[in-house]
């Protein structure tokens, strides 16, 4: 099978760095991106943070900001591929195209459709006020078409399986076209559920001749679904985005032993994991 490519979520969105150990800086951001480089990741999934003074809890569509932590992470990590967050709610998401626009990297998270997004605590209370991840067609549309003028690959964030149908549907009017790249989310609880059983109706549903991967959310039943994308021929992806937790259930505070551990379920699924200059080939990027 086609070489695995292991993708570091370094960051995430809302995680708050005063809880969590999630690097917020460019300089914390570049040097777990070499952990995670070191450790076999060839893709950077980043989420910018503003700095001083809200200590990196909410998220920044800064140009200076993105080109600072992108040159700071391909200083460290020379050759990595760049994926760059698009996700925004509600209608003022012009901040998120200018900077793809200005920045161009070379992939992009495209989210493909809407989502509620819920969370339940154990006691029935929401975890935080119900809301609506908006992605309409014609935000969608508009990412795309930035995409492709930077030059940039959008990769469809897709968090149920009405979502991926969606994808075909956009190729086919017109919106993108070459191979689709496909990002199953499963274990948001609202979306699809981090459920290995998922994955050939996923794949079915996907257009024919995509790649895909799944970003996988949660804690001790995410390893299994990641040995089985790896066993179906998928890409694999993982960080400090996604969970906390290795295989064995310790929980850690750096992104290497995560992509680590995603290396060994690779290798123990009988795949290679690509090098970003093999990435790349993969990927279809310069």
């Amino acid at each position: 099978m086609t070489k695995a490519i292991l993708t570091c979520a370094l960051n995430g969105v809302l995680t708050d760095p005063r809880q969590h150990n999630v690097p917020v800086t460019p300089e914390d951001m570049a040097a777990e991106a070499r952990r995670a480089c070191d450790a076999g990741a060839s893709v950077m999934h980043i989420h910018l943070r503003r700095q001083e003074p809200d200590q990196g809890h909410l998220p920044s569509w800064d140009v200076a900001l993105s080109r600072r932590v992108q040159a700071a992470i391909r200083d460290a990590c020379p050759g990595v591929i760049i994926n760059h967050t698009t996700g925004t709610v509600g209608p003022a998401y012009q901040p998120a195209l200018d900077c793809i626009a200005a920045t161009a990297p070379e992939i992009a998270a495209c989210n493909a459709g809407s989502l509620n997004y819920l969370k339940l605590r154990s006691n029935g209370d929401w975890a935080w006020p119900p809301m609506m991840f908006d992605n309409p067609v014609e935000k969608v549309r508009d990412f795309l078409d930035v995409m492709a003028r930077a030059g940039t690959v959008p990769e469809f964030e897709c968090f149920d399986t009405g979502i991926v149908r969606c994808v075909d549907m956009y190729r086919r009017r017109g919106m993108f076209s070459g191979t689709a790249q496909l990002n199953f989310v499963m274990g948001v609880a609202s979306g699809m559920p981090a459920d290995a059983d998922l994955l050939p109706i996923l794949v079915r549903l996907a257009p024919e001749d995509s790649r895909w991967q799944v970003t996988a959310i949660g804690r001790a039943e995410i390893w299994p679904l990641h040995r089985r994308t790896a066993e179906m021929g998928g890409h694999l992806r993982t960080g400090l985005e996604d969970t906390f937790y290795l295989p064995s259930g310790e929980k850690v505070t750096s992104n290497g032993p995560l992509i680590e551990a995603l290396a060994r379920t690779a290798r123990e699924a009988g795949r290679e994991v690509a090098t970003p200059s093999e990435a790349r080939a993969i990927l279809g990027l310069s």
